[in-house]
């Protein structure tokens, strides 16, 4: 036997790839658009009908492909060419979203669909999101009634979690804001998403994508101010969503204060420059003392870069909010003000782990600064505190609690005796 191994035989002659060749489908919409067409005439008014006959076609139509003109069918009743007008290759259906009812249960029922259409075909949720954001670019080719439907449908269907409200942005385009569609469709979607969820729910959506501080937008840049804005969502019977802007506005006013005042303490601006403009922006923004000695604490806080080591930390602090104290005391002139500034302080010293042991001493340089009143640490300490590192600061300042009671009790006897 030889050891030789048998050589493999091998191919000659020239290789053929059997491969398919990578050719496009042609984009054909419309037979896809008479299929569906077909469909909800045979299915009527029954939008459980519709949904079972959708739900079907997915399986056979190219849902994947054609899912703009599905969209376009079930909202208008054919493909829409740019603008809004229908597409005149195909006789429209009459059994779509703008001709139903015009009532909040109906509009309820159409999002129903759509909310099952795309659970179950799951792909479909961004095409969706963006048929949205394109309807709304052509609200100007739609008819009043027909722009009155597709808010409601949309309020629904952003409360049921369907859509998120990036799509909003298609609102602040230049034209429609100018002739006031987008404000007017803005109303009904409001509504109708509160007819559904709660403000709570609403604002955590627009938050969620950076939509909370552009509502303002809606408006032309000659109205955008937060008067306008309030009182044209008021007078359209959404207070909720005028309080919500308008808290919004406050907020930012507030940051962009705190920014500032922080530049001006890196500047080394006098105090009574700091203490006019602060003074100023409380009166021109409605801001209550409470809230401006928050965050008046905040800025002085941070305007230094603090030490890492905490027996280095409390020496700094207190440096800083002696040379601070005359702004701290010009915004605690009332009661309540000055019982707010300790919470703060209560709040940082316990976020900042390094400040732990430094809450005593810091009190006690206010109250010789006279920042600080005696009777609003008397009531921090038996009722006024939070739960933060309540047992460590009530132990810190024990000490000063009796110090202070029996200087008050002492001076109490000693206007008796004046009597």
């Amino acid at each position: 036997m030889s050891n030789q191994r048998q050589q493999k035989p091998t191919l000659t002659g020239q290789r053929f790839k059997t491969r398919k060749r990578d050719e496009k489908e042609r984009f054909d919409p419309s037979q896809f658009q008479e299929s569906i067409i077909q469909g909800l005439n045979q299915t009527g008014t029954d939008l459980e009908a519709v949904a079972k006959f959708l739900d079907a076609s997915g399986a056979k139509l190219d849902y994947r492909r054609y899912a703009e003109t599905l969209f376009d069918i079930l909202v208008a009743g054919g493909m829409l060419a740019p603008g809004g007008t229908l597409s005149e290759d195909v006789t429209p259906t009459e059994f779509c979203l703008f001709k139903a009812q015009e009532d909040i249960e109906t509009m309820q029922a159409y999002a129903q669909v759509f909310n099952k259409l795309i659970r179950r075909y799951k792909y479909l949720e961004k095409g969706f999101e963006e048929e949205i954001k394109k309807l709304l670019l052509f609200l100007k080719g739609f008819t009043e009634s027909e722009r009155n439907k597709l808010a409601m449908l949309t309020g629904i269907l952003l409360a049921n979690g369907n859509l998120s409200a990036s799509i909003l942005s298609s609102l602040f385009n230049e034209n429609l804001v100018k002739e006031g569609v987008s404000a007017c469709f803005a109303v009904k979607l409001f509504k109708s998403w509160l007819s559904e969820k709660d403000i709570s729910s609403v604002a955590t959506s627009l938050r969620k994508v950076g939509m909370d501080n552009r509502l303002m937008e809606l408006f032309p840049a000659n109205k955008r101010s937060c008067e306008h804005f309030s009182k044209y969502f008021t007078d359209a019977g959404l207070k909720e969503i005028s309080d919500f802007a308008r808290n919004q506005q406050s907020i930012g006013a507030r940051k962009e204060l705190q920014k500032e005042l922080q530049e001006q303490m890196a500047r080394g601006d006098p105090l009574k420059d700091i203490i006019a403009y602060v003074r100023e922006e409380m009166k021109k923004n409605n801001i209550s003392e409470q809230t401006m000695i928050g965050l008046i604490w905040l800025s002085v806080m941070s305007s230094v870069e603090w030490n890492k080591k905490e027996e280095l930390v409390t020496e700094q602090a207190i440096k800083l909010l002696k040379q601070y104290s005359p702004l701290l005391k010009a915004f605690t002139s009332q009661g309540l003000s000055e019982l707010t500034l300790l919470l703060k302080i209560q709040e940082y010293c316990y976020d900042n782990i390094h400040f732990m042991k430094a809450f005593q001493k810091i009190v006690v340089l206010l109250y010789k600064a006279d920042v600080l009143s005696e009777e609003a640490i008397l009531k921090w300490y038996n009722e006024g505190h939070v739960t933060k590192g309540k047992s460590v600061f009530l132990e810190q300042m024990k000490k000063f609690v009796e110090w202070l009671k029996n200087a008050e009790e002492e001076s109490e006897s000693e206007e008796e005796e004046a009597d």
